[in-house]
């Protein structure tokens, strides 16, 4: 078992889950969360207030920072208090407790006007495979352009990264998040074939995001599968923090009675 003490913010969500479940064996995990997590210690606080969630920080080596209110859709309040606020917080407490690493939880969604606008990206998030022209260009991590509030928090905990890296010499690793999904299939939409990171890539990822070299200053990562139907630019997980994902949502897909084919609000991430 490794020594390093890792805090989870959201251990308690679903992601959270995969880790409790992949990862306590590796990692002395604890929690910072709204409720208390059964057989891990943790600190209960809300995110928007600093001096609340501070404790939790103390001898932390790493942060993974999950918790966030989940909804893309979601509006400006919401988004300024637990995405924006909380996340500053989540920086600043590491930074005061001299943590050497944090892994932020961003989102596919802090460029998902890409795919929702521009083809080749759209054809496949709308399943008309046929027409797409290759080879496709990936989308790139220097890429910006919210979808949403939603969107716009998450490229502002990359920013900040950037800043807490620059300014105070922490090593912040983003994680641009696709789909995480329960169940874990994404055979049901065609975006959900570009978008989807299996649990055992979620794991893969993050395990590699914590233990990649302490040379690993500022970077910007995807987090999703190797799917046939990706556009993402999977090459500095690659190079940088050693990602290899595994596996792939394939090429086929049947519409779901009931389920809605593109991720919606009710289908949080994290």
């Amino acid at each position: 078992m490794s020594d390093k003490k890792v805090l989870v913010t959201g251990l308690a969500g679903k992601i959270g889950g995969i880790i409790r479940s992949n990862l306590s064996g590796k990692y002395s995990l604890s929690g910072l969360d709204l409720e208390g997590v059964p057989g891990f210690p943790t600190t209960t606080g809300n995110l928007s207030n600093l001096d609340e969630i501070l404790p939790a920080f103390k001898g932390i080596d790493t942060v993974v920072h999950l918790a966030a209110d989940p909804n893309h859709q979601g509006g400006w309040e919401t988004n300024l208090e637990n995405n924006i606020i909380g996340t500053r917080n989540v920086y600043e407490a590491a930074r005061i407790s001299g943590v050497k690493r944090i892994i932020f939880a961003s989102s596919n969604h802090a460029l998902g006007f890409y795919p929702l606008k521009d083809n080749p990206y759209k054809q496949i998030y709308d399943g008309d495979f046929e027409a797409i022209r290759q080879p496709i260009k990936p989308l790139t991590t220097d890429l910006i352009r919210p979808d949403g509030y939603y969107g716009v928090s998450k490229a502002f905990g990359e920013s900040l990264g950037s800043y807490f890296h620059d300014e105070y010499g922490i090593s912040v690793i983003c994680m641009r998040i696709g789909w995480v999904m329960e169940p874990d299939d994404p055979t049901f939409a065609p975006s959900a074939l570009s978008l989807w990171m299996s649990h055992k890539d979620t794991v893969r990822l993050i395990d590699s995001c914590i233990d990649a070299p302490e040379s690993v200053g500022f970077a910007i990562v995807y987090g999703m599968s190797d799917n046939t139907y990706g556009i993402w630019d999977m090459e500095d997980g690659r190079k940088i923090v050693g990602y290899e994902p595994n596996d792939d949502a394939g090429t086929t897909w049947n519409r779901i009675q009931g389920k809605s084919s593109v991720m919606k609000s009710g289908d949080p991430q994290v």
